[in-house]
């Protein structure tokens, strides 16, 4: 177990199927701000959509922050430094210089999960050729699949996005990985799932990752594919490079970090963006000494936090987004 301090900008480490022990960096102002409302969303649905980069928040406070939050935990026990915030990480038009600034001050690889629909646009690539990683998202390559799942902004075009993501990639230096949600009867049929994976092999990434909703997702009706069906698809994402395809269909587990001090605190700040399992957040208080009953259910009361269910399982998440 791991424990660090909570910071305004900053989450975790939190467990991460991709990266390790994952630092988080909150860059974007809640609630969410995005250019998709993807129907799996885990922070629920964007209720404005927008592709214009902005300030959302002083890019030297943010730098400060990750700087002092990392030297309190060490180097040594941080995998990455995750831009991974409420939406999508490159509406702010600072995060190149984010990236630079934390950069020159320290020592551990930095990475960007984003969704790439503004790939389009020459700053956003340069800034993200800064990172050391960069996961893009690319669940389906018919637009009317495309729509269907992702939701984007009107103004979006999914050819624009395919030919950002494609020029992206022939000068990106460092790890490219790709994310491919796979939603049943939305994006799950072969036909779709060959022309993904044909488009993905264009890319040459390190990793193609296939994913299913694990978490309470944007719309109740979303389901995982059944196992015969991820079988299928997998086949097919090998075919075009055997050996780099992988799944992200299982919990994380119990390696989150909390702030001992500020166990609240570090819990809506990872709540904010990612949903925590209710019965380990319970052991987490339990641990600090407080009465997870008891706190929970203040919690509750206060309208900091909100109940899910989806699976087996009930999570948490802070209350700070659209009613699902």
């Amino acid at each position: 177990m791991l424990w660090c301090t909570s910071t305004k900008y900053v989450f975790g480490p939190i467990p991460s199927r991709r990266l390790g022990r994952s630092l988080g960096v909150n860059n974007i102002i809640p609630p969410k701000h995005c250019s998709y409302s993807c129907i799996y969303c885990q922070i629920g649905r964007t209720i404005n959509l927008e592709i214009s980069r902005r300030k959302f928040y002083p890019w030297r406070e943010i730098v400060e922050e990750v700087i002092g939050t990392v030297k309190s935990i060490g180097e040594e026990n941080i995998d990455y430094i995750t831009f991974v915030p409420n939406g999508e990480p490159t509406l702010d038009i600072n995060l190149g210089r984010e990236i630079v600034g934390i950069r020159r001050e320290v020592n551990v690889p930095i990475a960007v999960l984003t969704n790439a629909s503004l790939f389009f646009l020459e700053d956003v690539r340069n800034d993200l050729y800064e990172a050391d990683s960069v996961s893009v998202k690319l669940d389906a390559y018919s637009e009317e699949v495309f729509r269907k799942i992702n939701r984007p902004h009107p103004k979006l075009k999914l050819s624009e996005v395919l030919n950002g993501i494609l020029s992206f990639s022939k000068n990106f230096k460092g790890k490219l990985v790709t994310e491919t949600m796979v939603v049943k009867g939305v994006n799950d049929s072969l036909s779709e799932m060959e022309k993904v994976a044909k488009f993905v092999s264009k890319l040459k990434p390190h990793r193609a990752y296939i994913a299913i909703p694990t978490r309470p997702p944007a719309e109740k009706w979303v389901e995982q594919p059944s196992e015969q069906k991820l079988f299928e698809i997998y086949r097919v994402f090998e075919k075009h490079f055997a050996g780099k395809t992988e799944f992200l269909i299982g919990y994380e587990g119990e390696t989150f970090g909390i702030d001992r001090e500020n166990p609240i605190e570090s819990i809506l700040a990872i709540t904010s963006v990612h949903p925590m399992r209710i019965d380990y957040v319970e052991k987490l208080l339990e641990k600090v000494g407080l009465d997870s009953k008891e706190t929970l259910s203040k919690l509750i009361d206060e309208g900091k936090i909100v109940i899910l269910e989806y699976g087996n399982y009930k999570f948490i998440m802070r209350k700070t987004h659209p009613i699902r």
